[in-house]
């Protein structure tokens, strides 16, 4: 244990020594703080801003629009509409006249027989793809539909659907306004902060291991300390320095949330209890032991780091099943068979039983028991790679292959 110590402050002093890892925790707030200040100065402006816009709008644009009704449906303009919206000429002649006068923008031709071919004719002055259909075509067809339905304004805004729609859930769990963006989009943006966190955490790792196996320090190392040892240590060691990075980044932002005068407040209808923090403690602690682990054996294996990097993804491909499937699965069935398999299958649980977590809905043994095969897995695997060290001498100077990768982890190697 004293020796697993020794490793443990040996790795985070000698992170802490390191200008490249300054540079990252630093440079992202720094870069945070710049992104905050600019934003800042764009709010200031946005009253002039404004006022330029207004300034540059044509006139033109306010002027009323004309229409030809040569089919006689138009009775009435409907109420709401405001007066002057729209002028009625009794031929196409009187409209275009009017066009090129400059008393309207625009005209619409209702066809004669509209009522079977619904054709409408738009003419106006200019050519403005952007523009197809005029500013105003929301409008004229709101007018066609209160006309087509007799006067009647409250059946006409019932012929594209229902007016109100009452969605009735019976799950236990509370869910989420459909209207919600942030509610909704809850799971997925769970689901990508906690793969973030890992990874990063974990990439750590990676790195670490790599380095010293190129410089021969690992094997003077393990002449002293048992593979386990200093893999423990390793884990620790940079597992606390990675927690810290991400601590002082999530303090960063809130500070400077604050002295820009706003505040994170989540919605109303986003349920996050106490106990989804604890559990996100949990599963993230556990995956980066996993993944800290499996990295740790990958750069054990691969000559180089150039090499290690390359072969992350096989490593992060089941962590980045559930992000993959966020939209589809955990944002629309969180609480399906895929998403339930995927949240209890241990090398993609820490990821997706917290997206889970963050929909609601999950049974009360299912994250008790995928947090208990998660501990498992991380400490069969930490056992595993720790063999790996034992071996990694023998294999120095070999090209990565996952069949080697995969033998020396069932301890085949």
């Amino acid at each position: 244990m004293n020796i697993t110590l020794l490793v443990l402050k040996n790795e985070i002093i000698i992170l802490l020594t390191r200008r490249s890892f300054w540079l990252v925790t630093l440079g992202l707030p720094l870069v945070g703080a710049l992104i905050f200040t600019g934003v800042g100065l764009i709010v200031r402006n946005a009253g002039a801003s404004q006022k330029v816009s207004q300034v540059l709008t044509s006139p033109a644009d306010q002027r009323p629009t004309g229409y030809v009704d040569l089919s006689g449906l138009v009775r009435q303009v409907p109420t709401g509409t405001s007066a002057g919206k729209f002028i009625a000429y009794p031929t196409e002649n009187a409209a275009r006249q009017a066009l090129q006068a400059g008393q309207i923008s625009a005209f619409y031709i209702v066809s004669p027989d509209y009522i079977r071919d619904g054709k409408v004719t738009y003419i106006r002055p200019d050519f403005n793809p952007l523009a197809s259909g005029g500013n105003l075509s929301g409008d004229f067809t709101w007018l066609l539909q209160v006309n087509l339905a007799g006067g009647d304004s409250m059946f006409a805004s019932l012929i594209d659907g229902p007016k109100k729609l009452q969605d009735v859930s019976l799950a236990t769990a509370p869910q989420p306004d459909q209207k919600n963006a942030l509610a909704l989009w809850t799971p997925y943006i769970i689901t990508l902060l906690f793969y973030m966190l890992i990874i990063g955490s974990a990439s750590l790792l990676l790195g670490n291991v790599s380095k010293e196996k190129e410089n021969r320090i690992m094997e003077l190392l393990l002449t002293s300390v048992t593979p386990q040892q200093l893999l423990t240590g390793k884990i620790l060691g940079l597992g606390l320095v990675g927690l810290g990075q991400t601590l002082l980044w999530f303090g960063t932002s809130f500070f400077l949330l604050n002295i820009s005068g706003r505040t994170f407040k989540l919605p109303s209808d986003i349920h996050l209890p106490i106990s989804f923090l604890a559990w996100g403690l949990v599963f993230f602690v556990l995956g980066y032991a996993v993944y800290a682990s499996l990295m740790a054996g990958l750069g054990a294996l691969a000559p180089n780091l150039r090499e290690a990097s390359q072969a992350t993804f096989v490593i992060m491909l089941p962590l980045m099943v559930p992000l993959f499937l966020s939209s589809s699965v955990f944002m629309e069935a969180p609480n399906g068979a895929i998403a339930t398999g995927l949240s209890l299958f241990p090398l993609s649980a820490p990821v997706a039983m917290m997206a889970r977590l963050s929909a609601g809905g999950v049974s009360w043994w299912q994250a008790p028991l995928a947090a208990g095969l998660l501990a498992l897995t991380a400490l069969l695997i930490l056992r595993a790679v720790a063999g790996m060290f034992r071996a990694q001498a023998l294999l120095s100077g070999q090209g990565f292959k996952l069949k080697t990768y995969l033998r020396a982890l069932v301890g085949r190697l």
